[in-house]
């Protein structure tokens, strides 16, 4: 017997409205979602695929956005235009969402259990010992260690895939008819990714809810969906059973979509962006085994510019007044080189040490013990002076450019201002000059120079952080995550525009990331992290082709495959 269908999106149009324009973003989109089922929306950012989910849950904002014509049932009702009062009984309780960052989701000020509580009491008639039951089971359910720890807990007291946990039991509470998962990934490791696909799919399995699972990597959803609505522009390009659209996409944006990963397999010289598949402009080059190979030749012969030896980083902690101090150590005899024009990858689950390690690189947080050489100097005691003047040769590239531009000044001045402190330029003008010819290299228009942060995309931002960057002529460059929360494309297009600076400015790389993928692609070396210390290290092609350790094993085995 054929499963019922539980939601039905038909014809559905969208529309923006700004100073009495309206401006339409959704247009005509139908799919359906049914008992048991698990379907994927995958689009890049801008697709309308999180617009379109928030209209299932009756959550977008009046004053900006409208439903204009079309309509959304749920289990044979109307739902499109629903008061807010009515809409209160069904979402939480028959229809559930998972954000995107369950930082901003989550209350910093109350612990994890009373969150999941409030949830419970609104939508049930259990007791309050019942509910704190109920709460234990469910993050039991959901595999957090400690399910009465994690209660009394804060959510900056645990980690982002535990976060990510709390949000599902929070969504799962009611036992919801719908589940819908808006990028509930994104920012986590390849290993967490695994275990919370894993998770989400026993919690179909056992719950028999259905799930409508929002993506833009298409590799990722592989692995999960029973179906696919791949999103362009605001409009369903193409629709079917997840074997069949891998097997044989017909629209060329799907085919973009899937060919836009890293490949592990083979190593272009230019990773085909959304926009290259699109235009037909595949550019098939590939760096071969002999051009690496002669490429490391030169590489290796030189002198390091960073040596890294026997680093260790070790913090104090007291769990309660009278006890003693528990040690902590982040990073634990870390050696290896950076010879210059290389990349080196640094890999590793979150909280193995990556960024502890970049930071005692950049001085940013001094290392408890061993040395740093910068160009064959000791950097680890630098006075004040010398140490401004190795800020200008080690810059880092955030994860979140957003978070480190001042959102009150113009990107220009953003740029400008590092190059003033580093007498880079004699006047305004002249550096003006340099940094609308840095925005056009990093594939901006120089009309950037009088925007504002929040006028840009996340990729543009990121974008701006690498022009931010290179405008201090750094010589080793600390990519932190840099691509993480970048939409596929869009990191096809950061990762080119890196390997096309470094060829040009002769720069090194620290390349920091917890995807293996984006790592092979870019690093000569890789160095594979765990718990502080350095569990493997060598050539990024050698060690992905064949790793000898578990822990690389097991990073390796988590990057989604695709079918």
């Amino acid at each position: 017997m054929a499963n019922k269908k539980l939601l039905s999106v038909k014809d559905l149009n969208i529309s923006a409205f700004k100073s009495n324009l309206e401006h339409k973003i959704i247009h005509n989109i139908s799919y359906d979602l049914f008992e048991n089922e698990i379907v994927a929306v995958v689009g890049e950012s801008g697709s309308g695929k999180s617009v379109s989910s928030l209209a299932v849950m009756g959550l977008l904002p009046k004053q900006i956005l409208k439903i204009t014509s079309g309509s959304i049932t749920f289990e044979n009702e109307e739902i499109s235009q629903l008061s807010d009062k009515h809409f209160q009984k069904i979402r939480g309780n028959k229809i559930a969402m998972i954000f995107q960052e369950p930082m901003s989701s989550l209350n910093p000020s109350m612990q994890c259990g009373i969150q999941v509580e409030e949830i419970l009491q609104q939508h049930t008639n259990l007791s309050k010992s019942e509910i704190k039951t109920e709460i234990l089971s469910l993050f039991e359910k959901v595999k957090l260690p400690n399910p009465k720890r994690i209660y009394k807990s804060y959510p900056h007291e645990i980690s982002g895939g535990q976060k990510q946990r709390v949000m599902i039991a929070m969504a799962i509470a009611c036992k919801p008819k719908i589940l819908i998962a808006d990028e509930p990934t994104t920012a986590l490791d390849v290993t967490v990714q695994k275990e919370i696909l894993l998770l989400l799919k026993e919690i179909q399995k056992e719950t028999k809810m259905s799930i409508l699972f929002i993506s833009h990597d298409l590799s990722l959803v592989s692995e999960l969906a029973d179906s696919v609505v791949v999103m362009y522009k605001g409009e369903i390009v193409e629709q079917g059973k997840t074997s069949s659209i891998f097997k044989e996409p017909k629209h060329i944006y799907t085919k973009a979509l899937i060919n836009a990963r890293p490949s592990t397999k083979i190593r272009l010289k230019k990773l085909p962006t959304i926009s290259n598949f699109m235009k037909g402009e595949i550019d098939n080059n590939i760096i071969t085994k002999e051009e690496r190979s002669a490429n490391h030749k030169n590489l290796y012969s030189q002198n390091p510019l960073l040596e890294v030896i026997d680093v260790k980083k070790t913090y104090l902690s007291k769990k309660g007044f009278f006890s003693k101090n528990i040690v902590f150590k982040a990073v634990d005899g870390v050696s290896f080189k950076v010879y210059p024009g290389e990349t080196i990858g640094l890999v590793g689950e979150s909280g193995c040490g990556k960024s502890t390690l970049g930071n005692a690189i950049l001085q940013l947080d001094k290392a408890t013990s061993g040395s740093i050489k910068y160009k064959g100097k000791d950097i680890t005691n630098l006075k004040k002076s010398e140490l401004r003047a190795l800020r200008k040769d080690i810059q880092i590239i955030f994860q979140d450019p957003f978070a480190s531009l001042n959102p009150r000044m113009t990107v220009g001045n953003a740029i400008i201002e590092p190059m003033t402190v580093h007498n880079i330029g004699d006047s305004f003008e002249e550096r003006k000059e340099k940094v609308m010819d840095i925005l056009t290299k990093v594939g901006l228009d120089t009309s950037s120079f009088y925007k504002y942060p929040h006028e840009f995309s996340g990729g543009q931002r990121q974008r701006v952080g690498i022009a931010r960057t290179i405008a201090l002529q750094p010589q080793l460059i600390i990519c932190d995550e840099s691509v993480s929360a970048l939409d596929i494309s869009v990191q096809a297009q950061v990762l080119n525009l890196l390997n096309d600076l470094k060829a040009q400015f002769g720069f090194t790389y620290i390349f920091i990331s917890h995807d293996l993928a984006v790592v092979k692609y870019m690093a000569d070396q890789l160095l594979v992290m765990n718990k502080g210390k350095i569990e493997e290290i060598g050539d990024a092609d050698k060690i992905y082709a064949s790793p000898e350790r578990e822990y690389t094993k097991k990073l390796i085995h988590a990057i989604p495959k695709g079918l």
